[in-house]
């Protein structure tokens, strides 16, 4: 769907402008120019614990990727996710650039449905690719739609859609030959149910991101899950040498160690209570979130944002619902600051 240069969309934005996302430091020393340094960044749902991975072999960065990694790391990926095999998984450079891809996936473009609110590039990628777009919080609604988009857990309210549902609607546009995204990038820390073994029968994509859950965002690696036709033609797009050298390294070693993951996991949920009474010790309810990030709904949504801000900490706020705000988990040597800040915070009238 093409529209009239400088039309609005949802939020305010033109057709295809960049959406304001979390993780920009540029932008919060902007928005508080006196702030202390260095910052505290509470604005994305990154986990603070990088994984321990071992030196970099020295001709990661000078040769080519090597196909036979690439295969090793698909395989890794379908026994972690549980993908009925390697066949089922395309690997990519993070999962953002997977959206427009899958967006394009079908025959021609129609109606999308994106249950919401949620991530907001899944509408962003269905509107450049021709969709017309319904964002609800309304699952039955997603039914219409040639495209259905699920984020499970959500971001940033964490509500998880029951696997029974997911399955339902999956058959109701496999019938259609429609298609059921299912984002799962938040699911390393959630006991939601993956739907990444459900793919075989068609009609259904499950995304999942590698960077959040191993603190390692900006080595951009994603995955998509879904039948080897669609997989393949997804690769296609991908081209070769789709995940860099590094990124198989790393990401090799890190699906596999299992133990790593579990002890992370725990660590998580710990830090992610601390976060939660914190929050309440200051007067902030949590409304909802996954371990690695909590979402407060409060009507003082903005002078948190404001008191973080002025003391060098940046949170993740929304424009279009300035009553929620969204916090990280701090880092380890953090918590100190983050405390004090919010002991001086204004208490409610």
């Amino acid at each position: 769907m093409t529209g009239p240069a400088g039309r609005k969309e949802k939020g305010g934005l033109a057709l295809g402008e960049a959406i304001a996302h979390g993780g920009n430091l540029s932008r919060a020393r902007a928005l508080f120019p006196q702030a202390p340094e260095p910052w505290i960044d509470l604005s994305t749902g990154i986990s603070p614990y990088s994984y321990p991975h071992s030196p970099m072999p020295g001709n990661a960065f000078a040769r080519l990727p090597e196909p036979a990694l690439a295969q090793a790391l698909k395989e890794t990926a379908a026994k972690v996710y549980g993908a009925p095999s390697a066949a089922h998984v395309a690997a990519a450079p993070g999962t953002q650039i997977l959206l427009p891809i899958i967006a394009g996936l079908l025959e021609r473009p129609g109606k999308a449905a994106v249950l919401s609110p949620t991530y907001a590039e899944h509408a962003r990628a269905a509107r450049l690719a021709g969709f017309e777009v319904i964002e609800t919080g309304d699952l039955e609604q997603l039914a219409s739609a040639d495209l259905a988009v699920v984020v499970n857990p959500n971001n940033p309210t964490g509500r998880i859609v029951a696997k029974t549902d997911l399955l339902a609607l999956a058959a109701v546009m496999r019938k259609k030959r429609g298609l059921l995204v299912v984002d799962e990038a938040f699911m390393d820390v959630s006991e939601a149910k993956s739907m990444a073994g459900s793919v075989e029968q068609g009609g259904l994509v499950v995304l999942r991101s590698f960077g959040k859950f191993y603190g390692m965002a900006g080595l951009r690696l994603g995955f998509a899950i879904s039948h080897p036709e669609i997989v393949a033609r997804i690769e296609n797009r991908l081209g070769p040498w789709a995940v860099s050298g590094p990124a198989l390294h790393v990401a090799s070693e890190a699906l596999a160690d299992d133990a790593w993951r579990r002890a992370t996991q725990a660590r998580l949920k710990a830090d992610a209570a601390r976060l939660d009474a914190l929050l309440a010790g200051a007067g902030f309810s949590v409304f909802g979130g996954t371990s690695l990030f909590r979402m407060v709904r409060s009507d003082r949504a903005q002078s948190l944002f404001q008191h973080l801000g002025e003391n060098g900490i940046i949170a993740r706020r929304f424009e279009e619902r300035p009553d929620d705000l969204r916090l990280g988990l701090p880092g380890p040597d953090d918590w100190p600051r983050l405390e004090e800040v919010l002991a001086f915070i204004e208490p409610a009238n």
